[in-house]
Formats: C-alpha cells, structure tokens, sequence
C-alpha cells in the first residue's frame, strides 16, 4: 500500500493540520460542475454511490493534481501530467 500525503490549503476546514495536510481519512473528488449542482450532504462516504464523470480538464476540478488519461506526459514520480 502506498504511504499517500494529502496536501490543503483551505485553513478554515476541520481536516486541516499544520504544514497544509489533510487529516481526512476520506476526500472526494469531483468535477467543479457536480460540485456546484451538489449539497453540503455529498461527501466522501457516499463516493460509492455517486457516477464517475470525466472532468476534462484541470481547470474543471478542484483537484489541482489532475491528469488526464493517456496524455503520455510523465514526472519523477511516474505519474502521468497535463501539459
């Protein structure tokens, strides 16, 4: 199993810890469209039962460490980049 690190950098969140980590045992994931079309009530304990979405790009999530399928970019740590 991989040791995972997740960074945040929004300090007024409860998950939030010293030297931006998230102490979360869950997050989730989505696309800036279902995001905003959601309730405070969609979380992580849910995931499981909500339909993956392709997001397109970086700039469609909130996830800043996006990367798209097959775009065959990759970095020191293998993972693949979007340009």
């Amino acid at each position: 199993m991989m040791n995972q690190h997740i960074h945040c950098i929004v300090n007024d969140c409860h998950y939030w810890a010293q030297g931006n980590k998230c102490e979360a045992n869950e997050i989730l994931v989505a696309t800036d469209q279902f995001g905003s079309s959601q309730t405070d009530k969609i979380d992580a304990a849910m995931a499981t039962q909500l339909t993956p979405a392709s997001a397109g790009s970086c700039m469609d999530t909130c996830c800043k460490t996006y990367v798209a399928k097959g775009s065959g970019k990759t970095t020191v740590d293998n993972v693949t980049r979007m340009s």
